[in-house]
């Protein structure tokens, strides 16, 4: 059985840094899997913001986070990575991992920005 962590929310200031990890469990080989993390912030549709590949070489984000947020993976450790620079308000929510191509998401961890 598949099961994906999220951690690593919390608050955060305007302009501070984040660092989200999703933890795989059940999902192996994890290097073969395309992981991808999602965010959702209150009242709004569920937002991709980045996807990695399998050995970490291929990472693709979505335009409004592209210059602020970094994608990577440990695979030794079935962990997916994702990090928030230069916090916005708007990068308010919840964050989600999701094995591309699948149901499987995690629980979430929810960032909330305020000063």
């Amino acid at each position: 059985q598949v099961r994906l962590a999220e951690y690593g929310g919390g608050l955060v200031q305007p302009g501070g840094s984040l660092r989200l990890s999703c933890v795989a469990s059940g999902l192996l080989p994890f290097h073969v899997y395309f992981m991808r993390w999602y965010r959702q912030a209150p009242g709004k549709e569920r937002e991709l913001v980045a996807t990695i590949s399998g050995d970490g070489g291929i990472t693709k984000y979505a335009d409004s986070v592209a210059d602020r947020f970094g994608v990577w993976r440990d695979n030794t450790k079935n962990t997916v990575y994702l990090q928030i620079y230069k916090v916005k308000p708007d990068d308010a929510g919840t964050y989600f991992c999701n094995q591309f191509g699948t149901e499987n998401w995690g629980q979430g961890t929810q960032v909330t920005v305020s000063s």
